[in-house]
């Protein structure tokens, strides 16, 4: 898993090269500017609403009445630190359904450009379709539900961890490795598609190869760090670098078909 995940490191920069050489930069900055100001907007509404649901989960399950009833510092350290973690838990799971909305919105420029990667790497053209168009953005939109529908559940799961002291510190770690996977996992099917896999047949093949995905999610994760350029290039770059990842990874046989 180490390899592949440096794989996917490596093919962001890889991306880049390859952006800049074929001048792609259209592809890049139209559904990245669409994003940043989605994010934006998504984050603001988030920490206005957050609070409010914080309280509401801590009430309705009794634990503020609680410690407002023990007046312990030491529960009421543990309180701050697991407030904390509560609220970076719901900003991954805010953050990974925005995500799979956005993923679902750019469907048709994230498979064109994936499209455009493998057909510059082949040398090859693959003729436009309109019909296999929509087939692969029904598939990319069904993919996307598909893993939302399980991520959530996981994040549901790691929601009910960080209520429990100690071992809930995790619980960020744990949701935002959850977060990498899902994405990445988002970003290699569209190479899959193009390759004839079925939806099980991709998920089979990524399942075995769940650095690939999780490396590409966590470059994409990490570039959100940088204002505006991060979130600028970010979902374009994801995209391509999965793509090539994928051909690095046959390429040095870590992925035999």
């Amino acid at each position: 898993m180490l390899k592949e995940i440096i794989i996917s490191i490596q093919s962001y920069f890889d991306a880049h090269r390859f952006i800049v050489k074929h001048r792609l930069w259209k592809w890049i900055l139209i559904p990245g500017l669409i994003y940043s100001i989605l994010f934006i907007v998504g984050i603001y509404f988030f920490w206005t609403s957050s609070n409010a649901a914080i309280e509401f989960i801590l009430v309705k399950t009794g634990v503020k009445g609680w410690l407002d009833r023990m007046h312990d510092s030491w529960l009421n350290f543990f309180f701050i630190v697991g407030q904390i973690i509560l609220r970076l838990v719901l900003l991954l799971f805010y953050f990974s359904l925005f995500k799979f909305l956005f993923l679902i919105i750019g469907s048709p420029v994230f498979a064109y450009l994936s499209e455009k990667t493998d057909s510059i790497i082949a040398d090859k053209s693959f003729p436009f379709s309109f019909r296999q168009l929509l087939i692969d953005i029904v598939r990319a939109v069904r993919i996307a539900l598909r893993n939302m529908l399980w991520q959530t559940v996981y994040v549901i799961t790691i929601l009910i961890l960080s209520f429990i002291p100690l071992a809930g510190w995790i619980a960020p770690l744990v949701a935002l490795m959850v977060e990498w996977y899902y994405f990445g996992f988002s970003m290699l099917d569209y190479s899959s598609e193009r390759n004839k896999l079925s939806a099980a047949e991709s998920i089979d093949l990524i399942g075995h190869h769940k650095g690939l995905a999780i490396g590409n999610g966590m470059v994409f994760y990490i570039m959100h760090i940088i204002p505006v350029l991060g979130w600028l290039l970010a979902p374009s770059y994801a995209v391509i670098a999965a793509t090539l990842s994928l051909h690095k990874a046959e390429k040095q046989h870590v992925i035999i078909r």
